[in-house]
């Protein structure tokens, strides 16, 4: 009977103190933000723009762009732009800072930002059906009977089931909504049943624009405009191409048998939900802006239109689209990348940990896009008067080149309160593992997955390995609640890492302790 208590009494002895002292106190953990390392790094930035300037040059000069602006958003500031060709080549009308593109898709985030605040303001929920607002949703002839209707959500992500359309759905922009209902009401093709693949659908976001009409009692180009766009202050952006000043707009063109030929511009409809602004690359700056406020997340006043944790929000992966291994930036280096679609927006993941979000735009006349890279504080914006002009290669190049040649960073984690905290206790333990079991640091698993002896036993033969500690480095933290650092010996260094469990106070759940090569 003896040999059976003798192992929970053990236990008990081991767990208790780590419980009793979870159960004494709270704290208030601090959480320190992000930040950049590199004093100099906006200097560096500005050296590198004759750079960018060249590549932008040459780029549009080789892909016969008619007309492009460009510009590079540093920090919330539009820090450089630049211009090349003409918006009217009949009448030699240069491109220049109050030159209005249309930038096609890249309305979309719009549209998506839009839903959002309503869905904040309590207006509408995304996974709603979408026939709660457009009737003519509710008998729609999905591919199978199990199917799931087809709600706001799946239209955000491009995941309703809609075939890609982007060659029919380019010619739609000027569709009533009488036009777009009839559409709906006769029964849409369905390519996927809702909520499965990812595949890319105008249609989707002409619908979200009819619903932002629905909720808001305002038309969306209204509702964008009253709600977004006054606020961030982009007075020269339109919808219709007839309001814009002659002299800003810019006209459209295709390369065809090796000479320019100017495209019709179509009026505003229905579809300029998916596809209809026109703006400046100073008014879209604001824009980029905006989205680069919402990082690092902080405690900072809200002062955008809508609020940093919806634009977060906004630029996560909520449907992975591709996955492209054998990748390559304009280079030549191979990198693999993964890419999905989130609300109205492109996300990217490559082999380097790089993130970037933002969409393209393409109509006949008309090539462009945007990219930030929320993790380095930087967004490119590129607009060209030429059928589908791949502007995101262009981009893309600008801001690998960019990076490399600058040295760029991304901000770097500090520390929050409570490991630095865990850090110095763990510190004053090694390696003799003195009285640990009483320290009140350890979570209750602790001591059942690590044996003292053991760890005792390990700590001193790496520490009688490394020599007299010369000094201990700062925690590198992995997040809030895991982290490593250095102790540097003689002869060689000790990692040691751990991970804090969720309760308050967080205590230490997982370590790890091994010797490395003396650098």
């Amino acid at each position: 009977m003896r040999k059976k208590i003798l192992p929970a009494i053990f236990v008990l002895m081991i767990v208790l103190p780590s419980i009793l002292h979870a159960q004494k106190t709270t704290m208030n953990i601090v959480y320190n933000q992000p930040v950049f390392t590199d004093a100099a790094r906006l200097q560096k930035i500005e050296a590198a723009l004759p750079m960018i300037d060249g590549l932008f040059k040459e780029y549009a000069v080789k892909n016969h762009y008619p007309g492009m602006a460009y510009g590079l958003v540093v920090d919330g500031k539009l820090i450089h732009t630049g211009y090349s060709g003409y918006t009217d080549i009949d009448k030699k009308v240069e491109v220049s800072s109050h030159s209005a593109f249309r930038i096609a898709s890249m309305t979309k985030s719009f549209t998506a930002m839009a839903i959002l605040k309503l869905r904040d303001e309590g207006k509408l929920k995304l996974d709603d059906p979408v026939y709660q607002y457009i009737p003519g949703f509710k008998n729609q002839p999905y591919p199978t009977k199990d199917a799931t209707p087809v709600t706001i959500r799946m239209l955000l992500s491009h995941a309703a089931g809609f075939p890609e359309d982007n060659p029919w759905g380019d010619r739609q922009l000027a569709d009533t909504d009488d036009e777009l209902l009839a559409t709906i009401n006769k029964g849409i093709s369905y390519s996927n049943n809702p909520g499965g693949n990812y595949e890319y659908s105008n249609l989707g976001f002409a619908t979200l624009g009819y619903i932002i009409k629905k909720v808001s009692g305002k038309s969306y180009e209204q509702y964008i405009s009253d709600n977004i766009l006054a606020p961030l202050g982009m007075a020269n952006t339109y919808w219709e191409y007839t309001k814009v000043p002659a002299a800003q707009l810019a006209h459209g063109y295709r390369w065809l048998n090796n000479t320019l030929v100017e495209q019709p511009l179509l009026h505003d409809g229905s579809y300029g939900a998916m596809g209809g602004m026109i703006t400046t690359v100073e008014d879209f700056s604001k824009y980029v802006a905006l989205h680069l406020s919402a990082w690092p997340p902080s405690n900072n006043m809200e002062t955008g239109p809508v609020k940093r944790s919806s634009l977060r929000e906004m630029q996560q992966p909520w449907n992975i689209s591709a996955f492209n291994s054998q990748f390559k930036y304009p280079s030549g280096r191979v990198c693999p990348i993964v890419s999905a679609y989130c609300y109205g927006l492109g996300w990217t993941k490559d082999c380097e940990g790089r993130v970037l979000v933002g969409h393209s735009g393409g109509l006949p006349g008309f090539g462009s896009q945007w990219r930030i890279l929320p993790d380095y504080g930087i967004g490119i914006i590129c607009f060209a008067n030429l059928t589908y002009a791949n502007a995101g290669l262009i981009n893309m190049e600008v801001l690998d080149t960019l990076i490399n040649v600058a040295g760029l960073k991304p901000r770097q984690l500090v520390a929050s309160s409570i490991l630095n905290q865990r850090k110095d206790a763990l510190v004053k333990l090694l390696p003799n593992w003195k009285n640990a079991e009483a320290s009140g640091i350890f979570a209750q698993n602790f001591f059942m997955d690590y044996f003292p002896d053991s760890l005792r036993k390990e700590a001193t033969a790496i520490f009688e390995k490394a020599g007299k500690i010369l000094q201990v480095k700062e925690l590198v933290p992995e997040n809030g609640l895991r982290g490593s650092f250095i102790m540097e010996g003689e002869q060689a260094n000790i990692k040691v890492s751990f991970t804090l469990t969720p309760e308050n106070p967080p205590l230490i759940q997982e370590y790890h302790i091994v010797d490395t090569a003396k650098k």
